[in-house]
């Protein structure tokens, strides 16, 4: 039996979390790095990951960033093999990357559509079939958590059937390649957020430009309104759930889905 002071360290194990320079990427990335492990923080902004690598190499911290569009194959069979050169392997991904522009469906072009789902969808496929090749290679196993999203589950407001679209195709996926990975003893999870204060949403929340018909504070107030905690996540609440589906704490769980939501769906 691993000892209770040991089922969260990480020390030795390498990960990658994709856009994990800002949001609950860095959160999942901090908390990672706490627990010893060498992190990878993969993103399209490279300065912003420059910063952020930067401030998580302190205490002595092994972190690096690499620029990588997740919806790219080159881009992301670059990032492995930067990870594996860097830090002998992989044992750790974090599928993270994700956009959710607000677009009404009649709104909605084909190109709009494609983006959401190149991202959120495709680069969840791109990044688990060349991480999971490297995991079976070195015959150690590994664990590979999927952000997903409570609209995984139930749509959160308009404007997001893209978003929601990709979600729901991430937990499905999430589902088949769980079974797949089982004999290599790689455990294959999900985190569906609810609503977290990042960046992206606090641009929402600020004002940011919304196409016509969308009021996006009004929008945000009622999604608040319907915690039951009356408060929106934080990052670290999301990477203190990523850090126990990365440790032994989980150890008996693959196919899982696990709802850091605040209580919303409850309403």
């Amino acid at each position: 039996m691993i000892p209770n002071d040991k089922l969260l360290d990480l020390t030795g194990k390498a990960a990658i979390v994709t856009g994990g320079c800002q949001g609950i990427g860095y959160g999942i990335s901090q908390r990672l790095a706490e627990a010893g492990a060498k992190v990878v923080m993969a993103d399209r902004d490279e300065q912003a990951g420059e910063k952020a690598a930067l401030e998580l190499s302190q205490n002595g911290r092994e972190v690096k960033q690499v620029r990588c569009d997740v919806s790219i194959e080159s881009d992301v069979k670059n990032l492995v093999e930067e990870t594996v050169g860097a830090f002998g392997g992989v044992d750790i991904l974090v599928n993270n990357a994700g956009i959710f522009p607000s677009i009404p469906l009649s709104q909605m072009s084909e190109a709009d559509f494609e983006k959401v789902i190149n991202v959120n969808l495709k680069g969840v496929f791109l990044c688990t079939k060349y991480v999971s090749q490297q995991m079976i290679k070195q015959g150690r196993g590994g664990k590979i958590i999927n952000i997903t999203s409570i609209d995984a589950l139930h749509p959160s407001t308009i404007g997001l059937a893209h978003y929601d679209a990709s979600k729901h195709g991430a937990w499905g996926f999430t589902k088949n390649v769980a079974i797949e990975l089982a004999p290599h003893k790689i455990w294959v999870n999900a985190i569906a957020p609810g609503g977290v204060i990042t960046p992206g949403v606090m641009k929402m929340q600020q004002g940011a430009p919304a196409p016509q018909g969308v009021d996006m504070k009004k929008l945000m107030e009622a999604f608040l309104n319907k915690i039951p905690m009356h408060r929106m996540g934080e990052p670290d609440d999301i990477g203190k759930v990523a850090l126990f589906l990365a440790s032994d704490m989980s150890s008996y769980m693959t196919g899982a889905q696990i709802v850091v939501d605040g209580g919303a769906l409850l309403s």
